[in-house]
């Protein structure tokens, strides 16, 4: 006997995701005073559109020196089907952030790019955050550790965290 099964990713499915992420963005606040909880509301407001509409190829939030990193979790969505789901959390708390900027950085997926130029200013009309072209912060004095995964629909949010040495 055979079985097949399809998913379909819902705008339910991607407040899931951003919630998870949210919550991790609302650890990095406890830990390190940013960002704010208005700044994560309309993150969490964007991700959704973003995820819901299959845009985000990656999303990163951390802080960074200048132009590198200090502390940040990554997000690699995959919508390959193959992900567990884990609880939020464990985001590394010992970081040094004096001086560090708090940033955020999408890239964006297939989709994204097979917009009309029309069609991509009506989504970025339709969420509170701005984004402006800029170059992903390099690697600080740290490294890459695995993370956890989130997974909905079909989706997933694969987390890393880049921590100091």
């Amino acid at each position: 006997m055979s079985t097949t099964t399809t998913s379909t990713f819902t705008r339910t499915n991607a407040r899931y995701l951003a919630s998870k992420i949210a919550a991790d963005l609302r650890q990095l606040r406890s830990f390190y005073g940013r960002p704010s909880e208005q700044q994560i509301e309309n993150l969490l407001e964007e991700l959704v559109e973003m995820l819901a509409g299959g845009y985000v190829a990656t999303y990163e939030a951390g802080f960074r020196k200048t132009d590198k990193r200090v502390v940040s979790v990554r997000y690699t969505v995959s919508s390959s089907g193959v992900a567990s789901d884990e609880g939020a959390g464990g985001v590394y708390a010992r970081a040094d952030v004096t001086g560090a900027s708090w940033f955020t950085f999408m890239t964006y997926a297939d989709a994204w790019w097979c917009l009309s130029d029309a069609e991509r200013t009506t989504v970025k009309n339709s969420v509170p955050v701005d984004r402006s072209p800029g170059a992903e912060p390099t690697d600080g004095d740290g490294y890459w550790e695995g993370g956890r995964s989130y997974a909905s629909g079909g989706t997933s949010a694969s987390r890393r965290g880049f921590r100091p040495q």
